[in-house]
């Protein structure tokens, strides 16, 4: 599940994966605790159908797909923007999962959790069961809040995780013993707000799970610097990063979440962000769909 030690040149600290990215196939990465028990209330509820939300290389949109599919149901995907041929190989891994793509604009996207849009959608598509943009939602924070489990608490320090919509982040910030200390970097530009949305996730879990309401919560940070542009936008020294990182450690990395953290985590290093010997474990959260097809 650890990965070896990564190589980090000229630092004190250690560093290793989580390798979720092995966890769950075809559902893997943290995308698989994120969905889990909205699944579980879907068939709760008798809903036959998912629906969800993103844009054109959503790496929730995939795993909802093969989700899905994988547990008898139907899939819509709600995707920002016009449709374009051929499919990139992320919409078209969904749409070979079974899952419905169906386009709206920008503008109308924005306003994707509006009553009106969410009538038309009904009207569109009879009954479903409606899962938010990347996953993120009080099920979606309970299912990562199980993640730390998954590490002996003796062998690091510091958590780190790449942050889309702050559902993996709210998730560890409850589960995580509370000395350890968690990092989140965005992966998208002017994230500023994820701060807000992550206490007001924490705060509603806390109070829709009384039991842990008292529980005191790992100190988290967000960092805000590494989007490289924006969501899904990259450039020549991140693909470099990303290159020279495999042909050390032999851990294959995309550049839109874990890539990113990656980075981030070598430069703040190199910063001496870190503590002295300090003992890191960073998320490795999937998304290998977004690698390039090597045809």
């Amino acid at each position: 599940m650890l990965s070896p030690p990564i190589i980090l040149p000229h630092t004190s600290i250690s560093l290793r994966l989580l390798r979720l990215d092995r966890l769950h196939l075809p559902i893997g990465g943290n995308k698989y605790f994120k969905l889990k028990y909205n699944l579980e209330e879907a068939k709760n509820q008798n809903y036959s159908t998912l629906l969800t939300f993103g844009g054109a290389y959503s790496n929730h949109i995939l795993a909802t797909a093969r989700a899905a599919q994988a547990q008898g149901f139907e899939s819509i995907g709600i995707i920002r923007g016009e449709a374009h041929a051929p499919l990139n190989k992320v919409l078209q891994a969904a749409k070979e999962a079974g899952m419905q793509l169906h386009y709206i604009n920008r503008s109308m996207y924005k306003l994707k959790h509006t009553k009106e849009v969410k009538e038309k959608l009904k009207q569109a598509f009879g009954g479903f069961y409606l899962i938010p943009e990347g996953g993120t939602n009080l099920e979606a924070v309970r299912g990562a809040s199980e993640i730390p489990k998954l590490i002996a608490h003796t062998v690091y320090d510091t958590l780190l995780t790449p942050v889309g919509t702050g559902g993996t982040l709210a998730g560890l910030a409850i589960g995580l013993p509370p000395e350890k200390q968690l990092e989140g970097i965005a992966v998208l530009k002017g994230a500023d707000f994820l701060k807000t949305d992550t206490h007001a996730l924490i705060n509603d879990f806390q109070k829709k799970y009384p039991a842990y309401s008292h529980a005191p919560l790992a100190h988290w940070n967000l960092q805000t610097d590494y989007h490289f542009g924006g969501y899904a936008k990259t450039s020549s020294s991140l693909n470099a990063f990303i290159q020279r990182f495999y042909l050390d450690n032999q851990i294959l990395i995309e550049p839109i979440y874990t890539g990113k953290m990656m980075y981030a985590i070598a430069d703040l290093a190199q910063k001496q962000y870190f503590k002295s010997n300090s003992r890191l474990i960073a998320l490795h959260t999937g998304g290998l769909d977004y690698l390039p097809s090597s045809n």
